[in-house]
């Protein structure tokens, strides 16, 4: 099997590659930007750049896009162009070269305003049977792209997973409130509760999506840390998310307190990834359980594939109030 992954320069896009080729896995880089994991250098709006790439490839896993960060800078037109376009002329040449696995890297970012109720003090319970209903360009590109990768496998035939994963970047917070209240570490081991995965069990769910490709639906798939909450559990993370965890580890806030750290006060979803363990096989093994482990033994709770992969940025250069300005 040849991998191509797309989004060699980035987060995730290199975290694949080292584990594919720590594994012995032929694997093709590339990214529009030069990297250590990149072995083609060029952009998916360049629909003969995809062909050629595609040649001798047998499975493809596309993590390249336009994030989040970039709505404040890039156009609409730009997102369209690399999300939408992009993927088409990835999903075309695929067919072409008879590509027996195409993993489609989504995000959690496509429900967006179908998380918010209005007066509501419930976290919202989200499966991937919740409609979703993006808010911004980047959550509207991801759910366009998923609809041609959907209707790709179902007319061509293209063997097709699509995983919607949520946080697992290092960087810090967008929102300034969250920066001054608390450190980077505190906030992610929060997060972990309910809107994080490890980089290392991301991309874990990505190679048991590439080995399953042909055998399951194509998805979506939720990829996110296994929550210790039930639906039952939403009334209360609403209101009192301490309450509610410290009723499942009545350890959590003492080890907190040792770093100044502190639990957050409300929740208001929690990501639910049933389905892909079920339908995909796959196991995470980086949760809320695992952080306060590794706080008692006072080791690092990420995965040191996620401390090798690191902080990349979005940006060329850097922004003074933030990790990137917000739109």
């Amino acid at each position: 099997m040849a991998v191509l992954v797309t989004g060699s320069a980035g987060h995730l896009g290199e975290a694949i590659l080292r584990t594919l080729r720590g594994s012995g896995v032929p694997a093709v880089g590339l990214d529009r930007k030069a990297s250590p994991f990149t072995d083609r250098v060029g952009s998916i709006c360049d629909h003969a750049f995809v062909g050629n790439a595609m040649r001798g490839i047998t499975a493809v896993v596309h993590a390249a896009t336009l994030h989040k960060p970039h709505v404040a800078t890039h156009s609409w037109q730009h997102f369209i162009d690399t999300n939408v376009t992009g993927t088409l002329h990835l999903l075309e040449a695929a067919v072409i070269a008879g590509v027996e696995s195409f993993v489609y890297v989504s995000t959690t970012s496509v429900f967006g305003a179908a998380l918010v109720i209005d007066g509501s003090t419930t976290a919202a319970w989200v499966t991937e049977d919740l409609t979703p209903r993006p808010k911004n360009i980047y959550g509207i590109t991801k759910l366009m792209a998923e609809g041609l990768c959907e209707l790709t496998h179902r007319k061509r035939g293209l063997p097709l997973v699509i995983l919607r994963t949520s946080r697992f970047f290092p960087e810090e917070d967008d929102d300034a409130a969250i920066r001054r209240e608390y450190v980077i570490a505190n906030v992610q081991a929060n997060e972990i509760l309910y809107r994080r995965i490890d980089i290392e069990d991301a991309v874990s769910a990505v190679l048991c999506a590439l080995e399953r490709a042909r055998v399951i639906r194509p998805g979506p798939y939720i990829i996110s840390a296994s929550t210790p909450f039930t639906i039952g559990d939403c009334a209360l993370l609403g209101r009192d998310a301490p309450a509610a965890i410290r009723q499942l580890y009545p350890q959590c806030e003492a080890l907190f307190a040792k770093r100044g750290w502190k639990l957050i006060p409300r929740l208001d979803r929690v990501y639910v990834n049933r389905r892909a363990r079920e339908e995909l096989g796959w196991t995470p093994r980086y949760d809320f359980q695992h952080v306060l482990v590794c706080l008692a033994s006072n080791v690092e709770f990420r995965s040191s594939l996620a401390l090798e992969v690191g902080s990349k940025g979005y940006h060329d250069r850097r922004f003074e109030d933030g990790p990137y300005p917000v739109d």
